[in-house]
């Protein structure tokens, strides 16, 4: 197409082809999307992710507040024993300690075991003690998987992997031995995944998670094994605490952090906080407490128990779980009704 260009007197001149319209350039994904945002806000997907997310993050626990705080309490140094293994020493709980914890948290019919896979990967000839007898060495490799159901909600699945070894002059005693401890070892293992008390804390080389409870009980004991006497006063001796030191004699401070003692004020801030909580909490606290640190039943009040780091930290973890668990059942039934 061509048009004329006028002239200065108004007349046509020589006429040239127009200007093609300009091109159009596709739109950007940059700018559709700032486009989208601007206009229609964040895409569907998005949202529905974001939501997604949030909703699985509010799933309330099925663990009770006293189960909760049990879960995240340091592990008692009286349940610990030790081995030679090499040229050091091992710490590690025996297996009826570990189901015992268990019995105590999920309760007897709140868990179950279950061996899925077990294999004998060694058995050889070999001389046996000093005498250098004839005997048996054979070693196992097992499979375990532990469940444990609370609150209703779907079942809590772990599983763990673990070895034993057998020694014996008898070819079917050492292939019970090494089976049973292989058993036991992966169900450990499996167990140790729910926190402190069932081993977790031994895993850091520091024991930081690992406390004593000294004076408030030496925790569970093997059935038929006398307790260690430990420093328990002879009859007729001044109990410690009847023992007022003097001016120029100091305590020596305890080699567990765990076991340092509270200040006054601090004692009465937490004895503060306890007096405020609503009636079921409170009393669901103590009954805990009672268990967790083994006070008897003669006991009145657990106020004057409260006097080391470690129930300081229990306290914290328990109000803190608690808080958690009612945040969530709330999250949930908001989500619920709307």
């Amino acid at each position: 197409m061509t048009v004329a260009a006028p002239s200065s007197n108004g007349a046509s001149t020589i006429s040239r082809p127009a200007a093609p319209p300009p091109i159009q350039r596709p739109t950007s994904a940059l700018e559709l999307i700032r486009t989208a945002d601007r206009v229609e806000g964040p895409p569907a997907a998005a949202i529905e992710s974001v939501t997604t997310v949030q909703a699985n993050q509010a799933q309330p626990s099925g663990f009770s507040p006293e189960q909760l705080a049990a879960l995240a309490a340091p592990l008692d140094r009286a349940n610990v024993r030790q081995r030679e293994q090499g040229r050091s020493r091992v710490s590690y709980l025996e297996g009826w300690q570990v189901i015992s914890e268990a019995n105590r948290i999920f309760g007897f019919d709140g868990w179950q075991r279950q061996t899925i896979a077990v294999r004998c990967v060694a058995q050889a000839e070999r001389p046996i003690g000093r005498d250098q007898k004839p005997g048996w060495g054979v070693t196992y490799t097992a499979r375990v998987r532990v469940t444990v159901t609370a609150g209703g909600l779907p079942a809590l699945v772990r599983e763990g992997s673990g070895a034993g070894h057998g020694i014996d002059v008898d070819l079917g005693q050492a292939h019970e031995s090494a089976l049973k401890e292989a058993e036991t070892d992966a169900m450990k293992r499996a167990l140790m995944t729910f926190g402190n008390p069932f081993g977790l804390a031994l895993y850091d080389k520091q024991q930081r998670q690992v406390s004593s409870t000294a004076g408030l009980g030496e925790g569970p004991q093997r059935p038929g094994v006398p307790r260690a006497p430990g420093n328990r006063p002879a009859p007729g001796a001044p109990s410690p605490a009847a023992a007022a030191p003097t001016a120029t004699s100091h305590p020596p401070a305890p080699a567990d952090p765990a076991q340092f003692v509270l200040d006054a004020e601090t004692i009465q801030h937490l004895h503060s906080t306890l007096r405020a909580l609503p009636r079921p909490l409170l009393e669901s606290l103590t009954r805990a407490f009672r268990k967790r640190f083994q006070v008897p039943e003669a006991a009145v009040t657990i106020a004057d128990r409260i006097s080391q780091k470690c129930h300081h930290d229990w306290i914290e973890a328990f109000l803190v779980s608690h808080r958690e668990v009612r945040s969530a059942d709330q999250h949930q039934t908001v989500h619920q009704s709307g």
